[in-house]
């Protein structure tokens, strides 16, 4: 199904190459804050507990941007990229990168050839294109089912974004030990999902499904390939709000503001995407969720910063 938007949408934007193949070894691409020196480095915070657990959570609450009425979500297996419209060298590297920090968070990555999950688009006019990019299939945005998208109001915003990266993101409420659908989805009768929670807990949590990235080459000519890549796996692997005011942060999310800050994904994004995938997130209330997630951001700081600063073995 997404092979064949991605064709037909491809006629308008002529590409001149679609990758979608299984990394390469990975590209190193983190690098130490510099820049900013208002901005959050987690590196800088780690002995007070209090005001890393703020920040934390402050962050969460800033640039998290689920579908409405639900929780994070995040992808449950793998992930397949497809980059379009970019040099072969230049697409593979980006499918390459996206890849690596997805197997580096647990999750596999798509084989040459697989039916690509996310689709990455190098685009000019991203505006026009993206217009028409919806109307093809307006059904592969807006699904229909309960709680899996931003809905029209959030559709409209993805059409009219003027930034150089925009992102739309489809996920759907899920058993969380079977990954079985567990909304009705148009045309087919509800699903028998098990009542597992509580008033507190739920056996529910969000699978993302689907990811559409247009990127607007003609406002990218001031990050590298490098800095590009990671921000592209940063919105790709996580939910992230495009309007969100990340400016107090070190985080490649502040590329193209401020493209001196870091070369790619910061320890204070890592620590996110890893805190992420390791919450358990089983929590109804959406605060509750939002605390459990940050709290399992903290302890991925935690780890990461004992790696850093343990000696090295002999």
């Amino acid at each position: 199904m997404l092979s064949l938007i991605l064709s037909a949408a491809l006629l308008t934007a002529q590409p001149a190459h679609v990758q979608t193949q299984a990394p390469t070894p990975p590209v190193s691409a983190s690098s130490p804050v510099a820049g900013d020196p208002g901005a959050v480095d987690l590196g800088d915070i780690v002995v007070e507990g209090g005001r890393l657990d703020e920040a934390t959570q402050a962050f969460v609450r800033e640039v998290g941007a689920p579908a409405r009425g639900r929780g994070l979500a995040r992808w449950r297996d793998g992930v397949c990229v497809g980059v379009a419209n970019l040099r072969n060298e230049t697409a593979q590297y980006i499918v390459d990168r996206v890849s690596t920090v997805a197997q580096d968070l647990g999750l596999r990555a798509g084989a040459p050839g697989c039916e690509p999950s996310v689709l990455i688009i190098a685009v000019t006019d991203a505006n026009a294109f993206t217009e028409q990019f919806v109307a093809m299939r307006p059904r592969l945005f807006i699904v229909g089912g309960g709680g899996m998208d931003l809905g029209r109001s959030g559709l409209q915003r993805f059409k009219t974004n003027n930034q150089p990266v925009r992102w739309w993101n489809v996920s759907i409420p899920v058993d969380s030990d079977t990954g079985a659908i567990a909304v009705r989805l148009p045309g087919e009768e509800a699903p028998f999902v098990r009542s597992a929670g509580s008033r507190i807990t739920t056996n529910l949590v969000d699978d993302t499904k689907r990811a559409f990235v247009i990127v607007d080459v003609d406002k990218i000519s001031g990050v590298s390939l490098q800095q590009l890549g990671d921000y592209l796996a940063m919105v790709v692997l996580a939910q992230v709000d495009p309007e969100a005011d990340t400016s107090a942060y070190a985080t490649v999310l502040n590329v193209f503001t401020d493209p001196g800050q870091t070369d790619g994904l910061t320890g204070w994004d890592m620590a996110y995407l890893q805190g992420l995938y390791d919450a358990q997130r089983n929590y109804q209330n959406p605060g509750a969720h939002r605390n459990e997630v940050a709290g399992s951001i903290v302890r991925a700081h935690h780890r990461i910063t004992e790696a850093r600063d343990a000696p090295p073995e002999n």
